[in-house]
């Protein structure tokens, strides 16, 4: 049996202003291999994904707000990439820190929370297992820290 190479982490985002301090990483790999990736179908799996929850955040009054004026196109490019390079595809992250993200946003819990329960409505609509969908949630679950307004 042969070892597997430790896996470098990802480089995060830089943040422009020096005032916000992310308290989590952004792009926290979770996996050294690329079977997760796998189970969510890959990067095409995961714009699928993308494709399936953004009308649910429109359709939802807790996180319509976030959603309806922004550039909805490219906040699913960044979420792919960004779950990508989590599960150690073959991806790189163009997006800010979290932090940075979402500062200004008044994102409360409830809203996040809403957010979360609709993507997990389309992973389970798009038939990814629910090992696979906890691992992802696990690994996102940090970055709450840096993008609800205390």
């Amino acid at each position: 049996m042969t070892a597997q190479p430790a896996l470098a982490a990802p480089e995060e985002p830089a943040v422009s202003d020096p005032s916000i301090k992310p308290s989590a990483p952004t792009l926290p790999v979770i996996t050294d291999g690329t079977t997760l990736f796998e189970q969510f179908g890959g990067r095409d799996g995961l714009t699928k994904i993308m494709d399936d929850v953004m009308p649910r955040w429109l359709q939802n009054s807790r996180t319509r707000p976030f959603f309806a004026n922004s550039d909805q196109e490219r906040i699913k490019l960044q979420l792919v990439e960004q779950f990508c390079v989590i599960m150690n595809g073959p991806c790189e992250y163009s997006g800010r820190t979290m932090a940075e993200a979402h500062r200004g946003m008044n994102v409360d819990e409830a809203a996040f929370y809403a957010l979360v329960e609709e993507l997990q409505r389309s992973l389970n609509a798009m038939k990814v297992p629910f090992a696979a969908q906890n691992r992802l949630i696990a690994a996102l679950a940090p970055m709450h820290r840096d993008i609800i307004d205390k």
